[in-house]
């Protein structure tokens, strides 16, 4: 996936679809699917690949290709910072930071993310200088892809119905797509948050689609656990990364490829997470542990992706080391029977 916050870099034409995407839960997907390619020909992936390499490697020539064929590139165009950032001056904890999203959106096909900066000149563009600046002139969009809800332009005066009226004059494609819902209810980023919030681990991968992950990079804790026999793997997550109710869960855990080095294949490997600021042993700071089950191995350095599965209990105070590793083992115990 080609990834740019310079519009200027975009590959182009483009197919676009709009909106913050956090999460990329199954109602983002509806709104991507409309400008995924369909199955294209040998000589336009030939092409794709050529104009991407290119852009990584300026000197690379080009292959002989047929000049009169023009790739339209699946792109998704979101804001960086989001928007509600922006506005309250507050940060704002995201479901995928801009890593975690590019590996989402690259999973389902999308070839180029456009990170466009939110700044104070974006924001006071008006819904007709947004599609003529950033779609029409910047990104040279064929068609645009938008949930019925988006609203954009100065003040969000813009709405999806304005954006089709005002791109079509430019011969602009626009697909306004439904809100999309489960067991009647809809599916938002706000949503996921929320169930997330509430350890309710099954409702929010129901709506992602997935299983939500933590992605980070093992680092030395205190090593606590070792000494009560649960040794843990101790997460640096991403500042920006949004955490689920403190408490137990039960994981899978794997390694990203470019931590293939590992002695051992760590791919779906069960395990219990405690997110939490251990009150037993007086923790001053947050800290996210994971226990792998029958596993020995070095791992530090090496960055895991964790998939909550279920949510166990929520964080406790234990008036003793014995209480706590009773509980633990408690714990292990409820995962094992979960994963069978």
């Amino acid at each position: 996936m080609w990834i740019t916050s310079s519009l200027t870099t975009a590959l182009t034409p483009t197919a676009v679809a709009l909106g913050n995407f956090d999460g990329v839960h199954l109602g983002h997907q509806q709104v991507i699917a409309p400008i995924l390619p369909k199955p294209v020909t040998a000589q336009a992936q030939a092409l794709a690949s050529s104009n991407l390499e290119q852009f990584s490697n300026p000197d690379t020539s080009s292959p002989n290709l047929d000049p009169n064929l023009e790739l339209i590139y699946p792109t998704v165009a979101t804001f960086n910072p989001h928007p509600r950032e922006f506005f309250s001056g507050q940060a704002w904890k995201l479901l995928t930071p801009p890593t975690e999203k590019a590996q989402q959106l690259s999973a389902l096909g999308v070839q180029q993310l456009a990170l466009l900066p939110f700044n104070r000149e974006l924001a006071s563009l008006s819904p007709q200088e947004f599609v003529e600046k950033i779609l029409v002139k910047q990104l040279r969009a064929k068609q645009v892809s938008v949930g019925e809800d988006f609203c954009f332009g100065h003040k969000r005066a813009g709405t999806a119905t304005d954006l089709d009226a005002i791109a079509s004059a430019y011969g602009i494609t626009v697909h306004i797509v439904s809100l999309y819902k489960r067991q009647e209810q809809r599916i938002s980023s706000s949503i996921i948050r929320q169930s997330l919030a509430q350890g309710d681990i099954d409702q929010a991968n129901r709506f992602l689609g997935r299983p939500y992950t933590l992605i980070g990079i093992v680092e030395k804790g205190q090593q606590l656990g070792r000494t009560i026999g649960f040794p843990t793997a101790n997460l640096h997550l991403p500042p920006d990364k949004f955490l689920p109710k403190l408490g137990v869960y039960c994981v899978e855990v794997s390694h990203t490829p470019e931590s293939s080095n590992l002695d051992t294949n760590l791919s779906s490997h069960p395990g219990v997470m405690n997110i939490g600021m251990r009150p037993t042993v007086k923790g001053t700071s947050l800290t996210v542990e994971v226990h792998l089950f029958d596993w020995s191995g070095d791992l530090y350095g090496q960055t895991l992706t964790v998939s909550l599965q279920k949510f166990i209990r929520p964080e406790q105070k234990f008036s003793s080391l014995d209480q706590l590793k009773a509980q633990i083992q408690r714990d292990c115990e409820a995962a094992r029977d979960f994963f069978g």
